[in-house]
C-alpha cells in the first residue's frame, strides 16, 4: 500500500505498514483521501534529523484525526499504535506525531537521520519514503529561522493513493474534485513556494550598488554560519 505526496519540490512516495499499524494507516490514508493534506506547509525542518508536515494552520499546533470527521470534536486524537515496536532507524522513517498525550491527529513527520533511537516509543512510525528521497534531501537544505520554519514556503500540492485495502467509512466526506487554494492557505507571510523576488525593479545605479554590497555582506555571514554548523 502506497502514497504519493506531490510537493511544490518534487514528489516523494510512502510505503505503510498496513498490517503493524492499521489505525494509523487508515487515518492517514482517509486524510489523503479527503484532501485534508493539500496545501499544507512542510513547517518544521531540522537538518539532518526531521522534516514536519500534516497541520493545516502551518503552526504545528493543529491538526486533527480523520476521526473527528466522522465523529466530531471529541474524536480529534486516537490512541497511538505501539506494538509491535518499530524503530526510527533508516532515513525516510514516516511517523504520525505525539501530541504529548500519546496520541494522535493529522501531522506527521520523516526522518533524515538515522539511529534517531530517541524518538522511539514517543512518534509511531507507519510507514517508509521508497522513493523521492532526492526530495526530501532538497527539502532537508531548506534556510529556516530559529524555529525551523523555512523561510521558503514548500507544501504538499497533492496527495495520490496509490493502494487503498480500507474500505472507506461510513459519511467519509470525499469532495467530488481537488479544492483550489484559498487566499488564507497560501498567506503564510514568507516567500511562496517557487517565487522569485525581483528587488531591483524601479532603482536607480546607486541604490542597485548598494544592494548589490548588501548581498554580498549577506552571502559572507551566511557563508560563515553554514561553516559553524
Amino acid at each position: 500500500m502506497a502514497v504519493l505526496l506531490e510537493t511544490t519540490l518534487g514528489d516523494i512516495v510512502i510505503d505503510l505498514f498496513t498490517e503493524e499499524r492499521p489505525k494509523t494507516c487508515l487515518n492517514f490514508v482517509k486524510l489523503c483521501k479527503i484532501k485534508y493534506y493539500n496545501f499544507c506547509l512542510i513547517h518544521n525542518v531540522q537538518r539532518d534529523f526531521i522534516v514536519q508536515t500534516g497541520d493545516p494552520t502551518g503552526t504545528g499546533r493543529g491538526g486533527e484525526s480523520v476521526y473527528s470527521k466522522l465523529y466530531g470534536d471529541q474524536a480529534c486524537f486516537f490512541d497511538a499504535e505501539k506494538v509491535p515496536r518499530i524503530k526510527h532507524r533508516k532515513k525516510g522513517t514516516v511517523s504520525m506525531v505525539n501530541n504529548g498525550n500519546d496520541q494522535h491527529g493529522s501531522q506527521f513527520l520523516i526522518t533524515i537521520g538515522e539511529n534517531l533511537d530517541y524518538l522511539d516509543g514517543v512518534h509511531t512510525v507507519f510507514g517508509e519514503v521508497t522513493e523521492g528521497m532526492d526530495v526530501l534531501l532538497k527539502i532537508n537544505e531548506a534556510f529556516v529561522d530559529k524555529d525551523f520554519v523555512p523561510f521558503q514556503d514548500i507544501r504538499i500540492n497533492h496527495t495520490v493513493i496509490l493502494e487503498d485495502p480500507f474500505d472507506d467509512p461510513p459519511n467519509l466526506p470525499v469532495p467530488d474534485r481537488s479544492p483550489e487554494p484559498t487566499r488564507e492557505q497560501l498567506d503564510s507571510g514568507r516567500i511562496g513556494a517557487g517565487e522569485v523576488i525581483d528587488d531591483t525593479d524601479g532603482k536607480g545605479a546607486e541604490e542597485l550598488e548598494e544592494i548589490d554590497g548588501e548581498k554580498l555582506k549577506h552571502c559572507f555571514e551566511l557563508t560563515s554560519l553554514l561553516w559553524t554548523i
